[in-house]
């Protein structure tokens, strides 16, 4: 049970926040969150503070946001004196990041609908699935792979 001072093991801030400890401890590694006190017997202690910044972090980072961006965050949302232009700023270009993923996903989705509607998807071999896949250069100046051979 957690104590009346807030300490709390890594099980428990877990717990309470939904981020597994290894995620935690990953924060903690890169910088994300600084490392916890210790008690007499070495192990992590975590306040209600930290439980308030993991569930910030853990929001931030189910909307998408990178580590980076997170950091960016956590530091604007700690300093009281913040203008909230910068606050706008960061998520209107997380939008613009959302906006070209989105748009790069529909090519794609686009692409392969196409492919399959071409595909007669009956008993013969030919597929123009298959055959785009070996024919067009691998996005983003990748080797082509068609020259591997194909499997039997």
């Amino acid at each position: 049970m957690t104590q009346s001072n807030g300490s709390m093991t890594i099980g428990e801030v877990a717990a309470r926040t939904g981020v597994p400890p290894k995620t935690i401890r990953f924060y903690e590694e890169t910088g994300i969150i600084a490392h916890p006190n210790r008690d007499e017997n070495r192990y992590r202690t975590y306040s209600d503070v930290d439980v308030q910044t993991l569930r910030f972090i853990s929001h931030a980072r189910s909307l998408g946001f990178s580590l980076k961006e997170v950091g960016e965050l956590l530091s604007l949302y700690r300093d009281r004196r913040r203008a909230s232009k910068d606050v706008k700023r960061l998520a209107l270009s997380h939008v613009a990041d959302l906006d070209r993923k989105i748009a790069e996903l529909t090519t794609i989705r686009n692409t392969i609908a196409d492919l399959a509607r071409r595909c007669q998807g009956d008993n013969r071999p030919d597929c123009p699935i298959l055959k785009e896949l070996e024919t067009q250069p691998v996005a983003g100046g990748g080797k082509n792979r068609s020259s591997r051979a194909k499997p039997g």
